[in-house]
């Protein structure tokens, strides 16, 4: 139920994103807090779409940049300016 409620939130943020990217963020802030709240895990492909540092969730060419380096796919959040970095 927890994982449905996580995957739905998620959903959300993408359709909200355009005209709303804080409403966005708050849905993911609620993705996390549901996770830890029933100790469920966020699906790795929805964990790729928040910033690890901030929270916030991440559209490639809006507010992430997504690099190809070496070994590793490195995703830049422009909100923090963090980097996160995914072997492929």
């Amino acid at each position: 139920m927890a994982r449905q409620r996580i995957e739905r939130l998620f959903e959300l943020a993408g359709q909200e994103f355009d005209g709303h990217p804080d409403r966005s963020n708050r849905y993911v802030q609620l993705a996390r807090q549901i996770g830890m709240r029933h100790n469920v895990r966020i699906p790795k492909e929805l964990k790729r779409r928040m910033c690890r540092h901030c929270h916030s969730y991440l559209v490639p060419g809006s507010n992430a940049q997504v690099r190809l380096r070496g070994m590793y796919v490195v995703v830049t959040c422009l909100i923090c300016e963090r980097q996160m970095r995914y072997p492929y």
